[in-house]
C-alpha cells in the first residue's frame, strides 16, 4: 500500500483522535515502512470538534469566564479560525462533565452560560458558528441561552422567569426588546446526531433527561413543560416551529436554535468532515481506517465511523474501522471491524493510554501483515 487514510474519532476517556491515528500510523510503518500515512484529525460535532478543526485549519482560542449549568463561574474556550469563523461546543459551558453525580438535575440547569459564550463571540465581530451541542446537562429548550442574548420570558403575572426546565410550563410571553442586535447578521450551523424531536416519547425528556439526573417524575413534568413551550412558539411570530427532527437535542437546545436563531442543523460527522477537507485527503488513497471506542448497532445511525466509511465507500475506497471493543462482528460498507483490546484483558487495563496506544499498533500491524499474505 502506498497510502493511508487514517480518520478515526477519539476512544473516549483514554486517546484523543489524533492520538490514535499517530497510533495506527506505527503499526502501518511497522509493515509499509514506505507508506503515507495521512492523519485526519475528527469529531462527530461534541467533544473534540473545535480541536479537530483548529488542527486542519489553525486559529485562535479565546477563553471567556461564563457560568456553568448552575450559574457558577467557569471558563470556557472557543475557536476564531483564520476565516473569522467561530466554533464552539456547548458543552464547555453546559455540559454535564461541569457537574457532580449528586448536582444533577435538568429542572435547575441552564443553557445560559452557553448564551454567554455566544454574546462574547458576536461582541467580538463573529458572524458565523458552528456549534456542536452534545454532552448537555440541560433540558431548559435553550431558554437560558436566550435569556443571554436578551430575550426575555414571563409569566402569566409578568414576572420574569428563571431560565431553567422548571420554569417552561409557565412561559406565558417572550420579550424580543432587548436581543442583541447582531443575531439578525450571524448564522448558525449546528452539529447533531440525533432526530429526536422536541416533546413526546421520543423527546429530549423522556430519551434524555434521565441520564442528566432526573426522576420519573421530573421527566413527566419537563415534557409537558416542552409541550406548552412549544404551543407558545406556536403563537409567537417571528419564531419559527420547533417540530422537526433533531429538536429535541441537548434537552430542546437544538429547537431553540433553529427556532429562533435560525441555524441549520446537520449531521455532526459532515461539518467537522468537510471542515477538515477529509474529501480531499482520500483521493488516491488505498485504504481508511476509522474506528471509536465503541462499535455497536447505533454506529449506523450516522456516528462518525459510519460516516467515514459512506464518504469513502463512494469513492470505492476499502474501510476498516477499530475499536476498544464491538458489539457486532460486521457491518456494511466496513471491510472489516478490529477490536483491538484482547479479550482477557480488563478494562482497567485496557483504558490505560499507553496500553491501548500498543493494543491500537498490534491490531494494525496483524490487519496488515494479513492483508499482505491474503
Amino acid at each position: 500500500m502506498h497510502r493511508i487514510v487514517v480518520a478515526s474519532d477519539s476512544f473516549k476517556g483514554c486517546l484523543s483522535s489524533l492520538q490514535v491515528a499517530d497510533s495506527v500510523q506505527r503499526g502501518v510503518r511497522d509493515v509499509y515502512p514506505g507508506c503515507e500515512v495521512v492523519k485526519v484529525a475528527v469529531a462527530d460535532g461534541g467533544e473534540g470538534t473545535s480541536e479537530a478543526i483548529a488542527h486542519a485549519s489553525g486559529g485562535i482560542r479565546r477563553t471567556v469566564s461564563v457560568s456553568d449549568p448552575l450559574g457558577r463561574p467557569v471558563d470556557a474556550s472557543y475557536l476564531i479560525c483564520s476565516d473569522g469563523t467561530v466554533i464552539m461546543e456547548m458543552s464547555q459551558a453546559s455540559g454535564l462533565t461541569l457537574l457532580q453525580a449528586a448536582e444533577r438535575n435538568p429542572m435547575l440547569t441552564s443553557t445560559y452560560g452557553f448564551g454567554e459564550m455566544i454574546a462574547d463571540a458576536l461582541d467580538k465581530g463573529a458572524r458565523r458558528f458552528i456549534i456542536g451541542i452534545g454532552g448537555s446537562a440541560t433540558n431548559d429548550a435553550g431558554i437560558g441561552m436566550l435569556e443571554a442574548l436578551g430575550y426575555r420570558f414571563t409569566d402569566k403575572d409578568g414576572h420574569l422567569l428563571k431560565a431553567c426546565g422548571a420554569s417552561l410550563s409557565k412561559v406565558s410571553r417572550i420579550d424580543f426588546l432587548n436581543v442583541n442586535p447582531y443575531l439578525k447578521e450571524a448564522e448558525f450551523m449546528v452539529a447533531c446526531d440525533v432526530d429526536s424531536p422536541f416533546c413526546g416519547p421520543d423527546g429530549a425528556a423522556y430519551v434524555y433527561a434521565p441520564q442528566k439526573g432526573a426522576t420519573p417524575e421530573m421527566v413527566v413534568e419537563l415534557d409537558a413543560g416542552m409541550r406548552h413551550f412549544a404551543e407558545i412558539l406556536s403563537q409567537t411570530e417571528s419564531v419559527g416551529n420547533v417540530d422537526s427532527p433533531g429538536a429535541g437535542a441537548a434537552g430542546g437546545l437544538g429547537g431553540a436554535l433553529k427556532a429562533f436563531l435560525k441555524a441549520e442543523i446537520r449531521r455532526g460527522a459532515d461539518i467537522v468532515l468537510d471542515a477538515v477537507g477529509f474529501d480531499d485527503a482520500v483521493k488516491d488513497a488505498d485504504l481508511v481506517i476509522t474506528g471509536e471506542g465503541r462499535i455497536d448497532s447505533q454506529t449506523m445511525t450516522g456516528k462518525l465511523p459510519y460516516v467515514v466509511a459512506e464518504r469513502a465507500a463512494s469513492r470505492n475506497i476499502p474501510v476498516v474501522a477499530i475499536c476498544g471493543c464491538a458489539e457486532v462482528d460486521a457491518l456494511p460498507m466496513f471491510q472489516s471491524i478490529c477490536p483491538v483490546t484482547p479479550a482477557d484483558m480488563p478494562m482497567s487495563s485496557a483504558m490505560d493510554p499507553q496500553t491501548a496506544s500498543m493494543n491500537i499498533r498490534d491490531t494494525v500491524r496483524s490487519l496488515l501483515t494479513r492483508n499482505i499474505n491474503d
